[in-house]
């Protein structure tokens, strides 16, 4: 029949979810600090546990040497040889029993604490094994209790903490309320509860598109990236590897049920679902959606700088509240995102325009000048036209004037006179 001992390390062991062994380990190692405290000698003690009478055995061990050096840890050859015969050898080891009941009050205490150690970290580290490869993962928990604005939550019989930093501002719980977080992580040192959780981290929203969108789970949609500022607004970028589905309207489902259903866990917290493109303009523009863009500008490719314009009455909805819309959707693309209106950028195109005719006005004067004396010239010339015309041309210069009956005349009409 089982030894009671036994008994309670089995159940012990089955509470903790330790193996039997760790325990007894720990009572061996319990009762030996004890004995080296009791004891204060310099011998090398080990303990065995008898697993069929429940009784921890501690031994002195000696070495056998050919001379000895140091009595406390070694013992001669021919010693070892007048106990145990000629069977003993050099290099051999010789145990011999010492007394525990006389340990006392003082050595159990410290016994227990050091079950109680060795169990604990034994606990821990089966936790840290289980756990550590399930990080992202989505876990059902309950509400336990509330620590200084943290929220301890029970994971079947572990416990975890939910830090006030992972809650959602908009959300408020109550003891024995079942949630569903993400674990973020898992802490080997910690002294509380060592796994931790979260309710903000963009991939709970990620894992509940895969619960909730058959077409996620399956692999023929694809969820390229999801931010979120937790309580108020969050954008999932995704993606179809059909052309025959719709990754968007996937997501949301029939007359919205699907996410729907997402929302309700994320406590109304409001959702775009946009459709990713490997065009960056054209990503930009799904992502400020539900505001509409007129046109997308790259400035600067390698800084990954983009000008956006949008009509006057959509320039506060493609912001959003607080800049909220536009700040979650550059995390999204990754590209930095200048918003301007149509009428502000009109009025940056003629202030450009402007400084460009103030800088070319000086070279324009010499030619305004040149105009103004060729105008001139031209009026002097319809003058003279208009001169000529009326016959009030003056004289020219050199020329004599000319009486009827001139010289030129005269020999003309002696010629006439001849020939009659």
């Amino acid at each position: 029949m089982q030894n009671p001992l036994m008994q309670t390390i089995e159940a012990l062991a089955k509470e903790k979810g330790i193996e039997a062994d760790t325990i007894i380990t720990a009572i061996e190692d319990a009762v030996l600090t004890a004995s080296r405290k009791y004891y204060k000698t310099n011998e090398n003690l080990k303990t065995r546990f008898n697993q069929e009478t429940g009784q921890v055995d501690l031994f002195a061990t000696k070495h056998i040497v050919q001379e000895v050096a140091d009595p406390a840890t070694e013992i001669s050859l021919k010693e070892a040889q007048e106990l145990y015969g000629e069977e003993a050898e050099v290099d051999m080891e010789i145990e011999f029993p010492k007394r525990t009941d006389v340990l006392g009050r003082i050595a159990a205490q410290t016994a227990k604490q050091v079950i109680f150690q060795k169990v604990r970290e034994a606990e821990r580290e089966n936790i840290f094994a289980e756990y550590n490869d399930r990080v992202g993962e989505v876990i059902n928990s309950t509400v336990k209790r509330f620590e200084n604005g943290d929220l301890i939550v029970e994971i079947g019989r572990v416990e975890a903490v939910l830090p006030r930093k992972e809650q959602s501002r908009a959300e408020s719980y109550t003891p024995g309320e079942r949630i569903r977080a993400v674990i973020k992580g898992v802490n080997r040192s910690a002294k509380g509860p060592q796994i931790l959780l979260s309710r903000t981290d963009p991939a709970l929203l990620i894992k509940l598109f895969e619960q909730e969108v058959p077409e996620i789970y399956d692999g023929t949609v694809m969820i390229r990236g999801a931010v979120r500022e937790a309580g108020d607004r969050a954008k999932v970028a995704v993606y179809s590897r059909e052309r025959d589905v719709d990754p968007v309207g996937a997501c949301v489902g029939m007359k919205g049920t699907r996410v729907q259903a997402i929302i309700r866990e994320l406590r109304g917290e409001k959702i775009d679902i946009v459709e990713w493109s490997d065009d960056p303009v054209l990503f930009v523009t799904n992502a400020l959606s539900p505001a509409k863009v007129q046109r997308v500008t790259i400035v600067d490719d390698g800084e990954r700088v983009m000008e956006v314009v949008v009509e006057d009455k959509q320039l506060s909805l493609a912001i959003g509240k607080k800049g909220q819309n536009v700040r979650l959707a550059a995390k999204l693309t990754g590209w930095r995102i200048d918003i301007k209106s149509e009428e502000e950028k009109r009025r940056e195109v003629e202030e450009q325009f402007g400084a460009l005719g103030g800088d070319t006005g000086a070279d324009e004067a010499p030619a305004e000048e040149a105009s103004a004396t060729a105008e001139e010239a031209s009026a002097t010339a319809e003058e003279a036209s208009v001169a000529a015309d009326s016959g009030d041309l003056p004289p020219l210069q050199g020329a004599e004037e000319e009486e009827p009956g001139s010289a030129e005349e005269t020999p003309a009409e002696e010629v006439e006179t001849e020939k009659s």
